[in-house]
């Protein structure tokens, strides 16, 4: 069951990069959400990262968050898919394998709107 439940998380987290071309364009804001400092806070503790990690990630969403603004003032979709991809891209690189894949994740369920994913029990 563990395979199953693990497979399908991965998959998920793999598709990761597929929501970018169902996205809307305020729908792209929710990579500058990742700029406040509760929420980062929150996700550095849910991805049990370290101290360079965590600041590694505040730089990234600072970044990524004038980006992303930039382009919705713009009306520029493809600004706000570049954004995306370079906080993807960046966030790949300062984290292991395994802290992506959560990080798709969280941001896959925020992006779909879900506030909880159901696991079946063992």
């Amino acid at each position: 069951m563990k395979k199953i439940v693990l497979s399908a998380l991965l998959m998920l987290a793999v598709c990761g990069s597929a929501f970018a071309h169902e996205m809307e364009l305020n729908d792209y804001k929710v990579f500058g959400k990742l700029n406040n400092e509760t929420t980062l806070r929150s996700l550095v503790r849910y991805l049990n990262a370290d101290e360079e990690q965590h600041g590694q990630l505040k730089y990234i969403f600072q970044l990524t968050e004038r980006k992303v603004n930039s382009a919705v003032e713009k009306g520029d979709e493809v600004s706000a898919e570049n954004a995306m991809f370079f906080n993807l891209g960046n966030a790949k690189s300062v984290l292991s394998p395994e802290q992506y894949r959560k990080y798709l994740l969280v941001l896959n369920l925020t992006v779909a709107g879900k506030e909880e994913l159901l696991v079946a029990e063992n």
